[in-house]
């Protein structure tokens, strides 16, 4: 079949690097454009070091705006400006890695909508799209681990704890990037206010409308602290929600849902990180004491929850296989 001509803004950070790795070895994919504007007319393995031997490509002076795809991994509010600055053809689909066009009240951008790409959630909607909000890292994690149960209309009070590698952080250094702040370390940040909780809270009552969640914190709604790990990248989370459904009841719902996901699965038994590192894939386990149930997830934020997700959503967009160029290998030893 005719190949899917792709483009990158923003390619020299962490999501444009995860971006490139996988559509080089996509087998519908060609790139014509690999933009950065701090890198132009460097080689590619002179900021993503892995790639020496991979490929002999540059970073473009200037972006190519009319590819069959084009991906930006621009900084959140960027992809605004971008879309404001660049005259871009309709025929040119857009995935954008920002938190920008995420919520219905932003998802309209002069004559281009966006669709939410969650493909356990709209995988319909993202077939016939034109444009994608792919997620966030942390929304990604936690809305797959909820989903099940919006859907049975059960979700009261969630309350969520989520901790996750140096590399959520971005690429651009910090004081709490520092490889020597970072190390046997771990600290909570923007507790009860991160970004991620609205549109979490927006795929949830979508599937369940008639008892919705807050966002204001007046009523029910999702309380998350997320967490700065010790590690380089991944995102484990655990939820915890009252629940008077049997184990094996909340178990069914998982298994029905997630029955036909191709990287989303239920696991019987207690999941851990290293399972879902360096994959797209989303591990979901339950358990339950008494009327609590916990319900931990366990993504790759760089894959699942951003570069991977996108190209899932790239070829559900192109009518592809779903798992095209994303069968890939946990780094479990």
């Amino acid at each position: 079949m005719k190949k899917v001509k792709v483009a990158i803004t923003g390619a020299a950070g962490y999501t444009g690097g995860e971006l490139i790795r996988l559509l080089l070895n996509h087998p519908h994919a060609e790139f014509v454009n690999i933009h950065s504007t701090s890198n132009a007319g460097k080689q590619l393995y002179t900021v993503h070091a892995d790639l020496l031997g991979e490929t002999e490509m540059l970073f473009s002076h200037e972006p190519y705006t009319s590819a069959d795809v084009l991906f930006l991994c621009v900084g959140h509010g960027d992809a605004k400006k971008f879309l404001d600055q660049y005259s871009i053809p309709s025929t040119t689909k857009i995935i954008d890695l920002s938190q920008d066009f995420r919520l219905a009240a932003t998802a309209v951008h002069g004559e281009r909508t966006f669709v939410y790409g969650l493909p356990e959630l709209n995988k319909e909607a993202i077939v016939t799209a034109q444009n994608i909000a792919n997620p966030g890292c942390f929304a990604t994690a936690i809305q797959l681990a909820l989903l099940p149960l919006a859907k049975a209309g059960v979700l009261s009070d969630v309350h969520t704890t989520g901790i996750t590698g140096s590399t959520g952080a971005g690429q651009s250094l910090s004081n709490t990037s520092h490889f020597s702040w970072r190390a046997n370390n771990i600290q909570a940040y923007k507790s009860l206010s991160h970004q991620h909780i609205k549109e979490i809270t927006a795929s949830l009552n979508q599937l369940q409308p008639d008892s919705p969640l807050s966002v204001s914190g007046e009523g029910p709604g999702v309380h998350f602290v997320p967490w700065r790990g010790d590690f380089t990248r991944g995102i484990y989370t655990s939820s915890v929600i009252d629940c008077s459904l049997p184990l094996e009841e909340v178990k069914s719902l998982y298994r029905e849902y997630y029955a036909d996901a191709v990287f989303t699965h239920y696991s019987e038994q207690m999941i851990d990180l290293k399972q879902v590192v360096n994959t797209n894939k989303c591990l979901v386990h339950v358990e339950k004491q008494g009327n609590k149930l916990v319900v931990h997830s366990a993504i790759d934020n760089l894959l699942k929850g951003a570069s991977g997700q996108a190209v899932q959503n790239m070829n559900l967009l192109f009518g592809l296989d779903e798992k095209t160029g994303l069968q890939l290998k946990a780094n479990y030893f």
